[in-house]
């Protein structure tokens, strides 16, 4: 029977319940309602291989989505005695008390687990506030105090992402990993990237890696400082490669921290090629990239229905008319979509007298965006024909990003166009 009883006194020391994982792949697990309290707990038992029933009058479009797509079976109709015939697993999640009591008595009867999401302890069973993370399953009970789980479970989630706990007692294997550290916020590094990192003996890191990532390691991590100051000073990307190469062979784990994705204009694929003539194991971990967070930071989005059909990401580090310039000027100026350019500040007269020159109109709007997504983020709002004037006169510098385009003009605090 159920614990129904809401005295302390009766209660063992902790949570009451017994937590156990459940193999549901391949069994029958019926859900009683399609509303939202269901929708929540459908990903996890997808996930899980579970043979997933729902019967609901109605669901909500998210569950007729799985449904459509294979992923459970829905029956549009009240619950009925005997629906639950055949079930590992069950869980009563309807908004009527009345109908959630007759699915537990009905469970309880044919020694099915149920959850009772409504009132939980009625049922017997009960949902643990979870999260998956690397092959683990983190799951949390605290006697119904639901927030407290969610908080915990959470904390215990984060830990593990920042590697401030380890789940890995094997040593490390010596190998490079080229990590993208995202567009400047430590926050926006992606989980696995973050991970790497808190494994790494070595870090050799770019200028435009977050440093408070850097801050992150212990006291016995080594660190090359690989910055490419514009137009100053910089270490050899050949140097680089050999301080990747030569620190694995020493026996290390070795990360290349970069700024954005590492294979967005970083040389990451160079890298790769070093590593891997020298027979070194390596890992490329995607990161996100700046030519898209950048603008939406500033609240631009480089794609907007009925407005723009495409976004072009060009490299800045040459002048239009150099000869090893691979851009077709021309070209993007016929373009009607959104523009994004990199490492365009110093340059950014020139862009914008080529785009000018191939017919982009003079008041086509122009954004720049200097150390975005950090808290000394300046935003300019200018027009092509303005953009480089400005920038010269409020003194932009690098690290910037240059949006080009109708989409250029929005941002967040103002009505969108729609289409």
């Amino acid at each position: 029977m159920p614990n129904t009883s809401d005295s302390p006194a009766e209660h063992p020391t902790g949570d009451p319940n017994y937590l156990v994982g459940l193999d549901l792949n391949g069994r029958r697990v019926v859900v009683i309602g399609g509303g939202t309290v269901a929708q929540r707990r459908l990903g996890l038992l997808i996930a899980s291989g579970a043979d997933v029933h729902v019967i609901s009058r109605e669901v909500t479009p998210a569950v007729e989505g799985m449904a459509t797509s294979g992923q459970l079976a829905v029956t549009l109709r009240a619950y009925a005695d005997g629906d639950l015939d055949g079930a590992w697993y069950a869980i009563a999640c309807t908004d009527e008390p009345e109908t959630n009591a007759a699915v537990a008595a009905e469970a309880e009867r044919r020694r099915i687990f149920c959850v009772r999401a409504d009132i939980a302890r009625l049922g017997t069973a009960v949902t643990p506030a979870t999260a998956r993370y690397d092959g683990l399953t983190l799951g949390v009970l605290a006697s119904g105090q639901h927030r407290r789980s969610a908080a915990v479970r959470t904390a215990l989630l984060e830990a593990l992402q920042s590697g401030v706990v380890t789940d890995d007692s094997t040593p490390v294997v010596p190998g490079v990993a080229l990590v993208g550290g995202g567009p400047g916020d430590p926050d926006l590094i992606t989980v696995r990237g973050r991970r790497l990192l808190a494994r790494a003996n070595l870090v050799v890191a770019d200028r435009l890696a977050p440093p408070e990532l850097l801050a992150e390691l212990g006291p016995d991590v080594e660190v090359i400082d690989a910055a490419k100051i514009p137009y100053g000073r910089a270490m050899a990307q050949e140097a680089i490669n050999t301080a990747l190469v030569e620190g694995a062979k020493a026996g290390k784990f070795v990360v290349r921290l970069k700024g954005g994705d590492p294979y967005v204009f970083g040389r990451g694929y160079e890298e790769v090629e070093a590593c891997l003539d020298a027979g070194i194991p390596v890992t490329v971990v995607p990161g996100i990239t700046s030519p898209i967070s950048v603008p939406a930071a500033a609240g631009i989005p480089v794609t907007h229905r009925g407005v723009t059909h495409e976004f072009v990401v060009v490299s800045g580090h040459v002048a239009p008319d150099h000869p090893d310039s691979l851009v077709d000027w021309p070209a993007l100026a016929r373009l009607r979509g959104t523009l994004v350019l990199m490492m365009a500040v110093e340059r950014i007269e020139q862009f914008a007298t080529a785009l000018l020159d191939g017919g982009r109109p003079a008041d086509t709007p122009a954004t720049v965006i200097q150390e975005g997504t950090l808290r000394t983020q300046r935003v300019l709002r200018a027009d092509l024909a303005t953009v480089a004037e400005r920038v010269r006169a409020e003194g932009i510098r690098p690290p910037a990003i240059v949006v080009i385009g109708p989409t250029a003009g929005f941002s967040a605090d103002v009505n969108l166009p729609t289409g």
